[in-house]
């Protein structure tokens, strides 16, 4: 059985005041973080998407396999060809498939099957989960825990993103095979979601709502 070699901890404990500071500083910074739907065209710096990816990496994943792939899209035709056929899944939704309870909770955001966005946006960021993958001796191996692994990476790459100041969405249409397709990436991969980014128009507005206090949230015992 091959086992990792063991190496020092690069950790640095902080005093508790420091510490204190830090976690006040990173919950301001982070409560500014809001989803997006109108961007400027205006280009992110590719250090700034790289830096990103690589934050995203350092997820913790079930048995280290790292189970994402990401695939970065600027180039215009194909975001269209995104929108497109991610346009084509949402009318079926809005029309066939979503319950009435389902449209009257969406009903406040004001979303439809128009996603302007994906044209809007400078960049999407297609994010793939493997449900397996091949190991160095050619072998085909399962993923484990690839959905929770998957959304953890893809928590830090949001964060990642905002804290470089770029604007972010969420988007999931479903289903999203289109993506696959489109993108050209193996069976052995599943569309997670696509993280819209770039930086707002100057027109943009975001709904007016609030946040769960911690008393909603969390429990301490």
């Amino acid at each position: 059985m091959n086992h990792y070699k063991s190496e020092p901890l690069k950790f640095h404990r902080l005093p508790k005041v420091e510490s204190i500071e830090n976690s006040r500083d990173f919950l301001n910074k982070v409560s500014t973080r809001r989803t997006v739907r109108e961007f400027s065209s205006d280009p992110i710096p590719k250090e700034v998407l790289e830096n990103a990816i690589q934050a995203a990496g350092t997820a913790p994943s079930g048995a280290n396999i790292q189970p994402w792939h990401f695939v970065v899209v600027t180039d215009k035709e194909t975001r269209h060809r995104i929108r497109i056929a991610a346009e084509e899944q949402e009318e079926q939704f809005y029309e066939h498939r979503a319950s009435e309870e389902w449209l009257k909770a969406l009903e406040p955001i004001g979303t439809n099957a128009d996603k302007h966005f994906l044209d809007s946006a400078p960049c999407q960021i297609a994010v793939f989960l493997k449900k397996s993958f091949i190991d160095n001796n050619g072998e085909k191996k399962k993923s484990y825990y690839p959905n929770e692994s998957v959304g953890l990476a893809t928590g830090l790459l949001i964060t990642a993103l905002h804290f470089s100041g770029i604007a972010t969405l969420t988007y999931t249409p479903s289903p999203m095979h289109f993506l696959t397709d489109i993108l050209g990436r193996p069976d052995t991969e599943r569309p997670y979601m696509i993280v819209v980014c770039g930086y707002p128009s100057e027109n943009a507005t975001v709904p007016a709502i609030t946040k769960k206090p911690l008393s909603k949230i969390a429990d301490f015992r």
